[in-house]
């Protein structure tokens, strides 16, 4: 049950690792502030040092991962395209990365809870990857 729960839990940290950094840059042309710019930089590269651990455990257990749910992916595609079609703002960037953190919060906290019997180390990455979500949530208040 532990190692079954470990790599569910690193799977959805996985698909919500990648979903956040093609969130990242498909605003990222859109953002005119350095300040925002930097922000959602360093989140990206956070994002990128998380991943890499999570690939390197799931390896341990001879898994692939978990690509993003292609009809998420698609939806937040679509809303980020349309909502910067109208308004290329640093607003808006604000706005949309802010929904997208609260929903990997939302998701990774009951992806924890679901998996309880996952290994520490696997949520210690999940409750990392919950903090740089929250983090960034609040770092980009100020542009909303």
């Amino acid at each position: 049950m532990i190692e079954q729960d470990t790599i569910k839990l690193l799977r959805e940290c996985d698909a919500g690792i990648k979903m956040g950094i093609s969130s990242i840059d498909d605003v990222m042309n859109y953002v005119h502030d350095d300040t925002l710019r930097n922000y959602l930089a360093d989140c990206r590269n956070e994002h990128e040092k998380l991943n890499t651990e999570i690939q390197t455990l799931l390896d341990e257990f001879h898994d692939e991962g978990k690509e993003p749910n292609p009809m998420a992916k698609g939806m937040s595609w679509i809303k980020t395209n349309v909502k910067l079609g109208i308004d290329e703002s640093d607003k808006t960037v604000a706005d949309l990365i802010t929904d997208g953190c609260n929903m990997g919060v939302k998701s990774l906290n009951r992806y924890l809870n679901q998996y309880e019997a996952a290994d520490e180390k696997s949520k210690d990455i999940a409750k990392r990857l919950i903090n740089l979500e929250e983090k960034l949530a609040i770092d980009i208040r100020k542009f909303l």
